[in-house]
């Protein structure tokens, strides 16, 4: 009687060890790309390299970058005056219009990453106390993933940094696209 009693119990055991390891994985599976954005988080505030390199791929990450750092407004610089710099204006008026190519190093270098996963521009967070308002969820699907960051303080209105995270093996995620937060006016 006590062999049937104990194989019942072996087997319910082993049964509760079975689900609750389903359910672990199935949570860690879950909760996988915020643990990605909070090591991304800390290897830019520790100015980590090495770690940055093997959760940001970066290739793609510029890709992303270059046309929303191009579309923003260049730093204003008065061109030239005749009265003021005759050779000056003269030469600008020949030389062909060449627009420099976008500098995506400050949103990409270990402090700009930081600061935009606090929710801020790069350079635009050192004034600011604390980090920004706490991660969200915005969209979800097994191979892809996107948090956005409010800055603190921010409404519900103001756009916020968007991170977009790719499955690159079944626990491990890696930052594939940042959408930058509109410019403070």
């Amino acid at each position: 009687m006590m062999d049937g009693r104990a194989d019942w119990s072996l087997r319910r055991a082993v049964f509760r060890l079975i689900v609750l390891a389903i359910f672990g994985t199935a949570l860690t599976f879950a909760v996988a790309p915020f643990f990605a954005f909070r090591a991304v988080k800390a290897a830019a505030r520790d100015g980590d390299g090495q770690a940055l390199a093997q959760l940001v791929d970066y290739a793609a990450v510029r890709q992303g970058l270059r046309p929303q750092v191009a579309a923003e407004p260049a730093a204003a610089q008065a061109p030239p005056d005749l009265w003021t710099d005759p050779i000056g204006a003269v030469k600008r008026a020949i030389e062909p219009v060449v627009p420099l190519p976008p500098s995506l190093e400050p949103y990409l270098s270990a402090p700009g990453l930081y600061d935009l996963t606090r929710g801020y521009r790069p350079g635009q967070a050192a004034a600011q106390v604390g980090d920004g308002g706490f991660p969200k969820l915005r969209y979800w699907d097994p191979n892809r993933v996107r948090i956005a960051v409010p800055p603190k303080g921010s409404k519900a209105t103001e756009t916020a940094a968007l991170f977009t995270f790719e499955r690159r093996a079944p626990f491990t995620w890696k930052l594939v696209q940042i959408r930058l937060p509109e410019p403070a006016e």
